[in-house]
């Protein structure tokens, strides 16, 4: 099923992100979790793309078992950077092929090792061209989502660029947002009403990342995402005890997923981490199990 379709039909969706293991871990290990991820009744599951697309391989067969062994509405990560149009079609049809028709659709991150990568080398630079690829050579194939960065992206200048570049994703074509980590509801619900003042009309779903450690801090400062005052507090206090940290954080992540979703967000969608138990513990605090 299209996502397009899904969102028209219910009032709100719930949606969890997993990736896939290092090459050396067997696909297994994740494969054991779905049973208990599908257990927890996610209207889709998104499966992300390694940096330089490293996993891509791995992304299409995920989502294919998540669609056709585990009956899963899929969603594959689809990134443009440093792949030519003959790769990306590649990726497109191996896609179609597996029944998957729905794509998250980003620039994305150069690998780790390479600093200094050089965008240009890449179809694309941004993830606008390649939604206008995706829509134009793909026509009624893909239901197409595309990021939205509440604070602006880390690359962007100024807030009012990042929301340019916004419009120029959802004009080319895009069905739906999803949003980057945020942890102050309100820059969510102020973001809505920005989005529809420059028109905006398509589902803006908030995209929550639980605190399991306090490496969120590093997570935070590349991504640009600020961290409230008593998140902080939360962290400094906790951080020399991993798992009473963990649990502070599914008691924050499953309070933010309610207090969206009362707010009428037309759905929510967790960065699981691949943590199951994690995962269920917060959906039981959001009063979604």
């Amino acid at each position: 099923m299209r996502l397009s379709r899904l969102f028209r039909n219910k009032k709100q969706v719930l949606s969890f992100e997993i990736f896939p293991p290092k090459p050396e871990v067997p696909l297994e290990n994740l494969f054991d979790s779905i049973p208990g991820f599908k257990a927890l009744s996610p209207d889709y599951i998104s499966v992300t793309y390694g940096a330089g697309g490293s996993s891509r391989g791995r992304t299409v067969e995920i989502a294919s078992r998540l669609k056709n062994t585990y009956g899963i509405e899929a969603m594959a990560h689809l990134t443009c950077v440093g792949h030519s149009v003959e790769q990306i079609d590649q990726v497109l049809e191996s896609l179609k092929q597996e029944n998957i028709k729905n794509v998250l659709a980003l620039r994305g991150d150069p690998p780790i090792d390479q600093p200094d990568f050089d965008f240009s080398k890449g179809a694309f630079r941004y993830a606008n061209e390649l939604i206008a690829h995706i829509r134009k050579a793909k026509e009624g194939d893909f239901c197409i989502a595309a990021a939205a960065y509440l604070e602006g992206h880390v690359d962007s200048k100024r807030l009012d660029e990042d929301r340019r570049r916004l419009k120029d994703k959802v004009d080319a074509g895009v069905d739906l947002l999803v949003t980057q980590l945020f942890f102050d509801n309100r820059l969510y619900f102020d973001f809505l009403d920005r989005a529809a003042q420059i028109g905006i009309n398509c589902p803006i779903v908030p995209g929550v990342m639980p605190i399991f450690n306090a490496r969120i801090k590093t997570m935070t400062a590349r991504s640009g995402c600020s961290i409230p005052a008593k998140l902080v507090l939360m962290i400094d206090k906790y951080q020399d005890n991993p798992e009473d940290l963990r649990k502070a954080g599914i008691e924050y992540a499953g309070k933010q997923i309610r207090e969206l979703l009362d707010g009428g967000a037309p759905g929510v969608h967790l960065y699981t981490m691949n943590r199951l138990k994690s995962t269920t513990e917060i959906l039981e605090v959001a009063g979604l199990r």
